[in-house]
């Protein structure tokens, strides 16, 4: 069995680059705070925005990703970002990537990773 500490440990490196960046930047509408929350050992990363819509409260995940067994689990994108690609020029290879809120029959229809 592979030894996926290394390659784990990189991916974690990358993901929560990519998801700090990705936090700097507000909404473009409401009074929002934008949080990222790194679980380094359950292998989850999350990007939250917290705050006000005009009188409503608004918590919201738009990115959710995670780490299994080698590989990159995109579980949740809601913004314009295409986290796939941008992961991919940050060095994860595609057959380690998998878009997770796509059941596997269409997955196997992408370019990336079933499971």
């Amino acid at each position: 069995m592979e030894n996926l500490k290394p390659k784990t440990e990189n991916y974690q490196q990358v993901i929560q680059q990519l998801l700090l960046d990705y936090a700097t930047v507000k909404p473009a509408y409401g009074d929002f705070e934008v949080e990222t929350i790194f679980d380094t050992q359950r292998h989850h990363y999350q990007v939250l925005d917290l705050g006000w819509e005009q009188q409503r409260w608004v918590h919201h995940c738009p990115i959710h990703l995670a780490i299994r067994q080698g590989k990159v689990w995109i579980f949740r994108n809601t913004t314009e970002q295409d986290i796939a690609a941008e992961l991919v020029i940050l060095g994860i290879p595609k057959q380690d990537i998998v878009l997770g809120f796509y059941p596997p029959f269409m997955r196997e229809m992408s370019d990336y990773a079933v499971s």
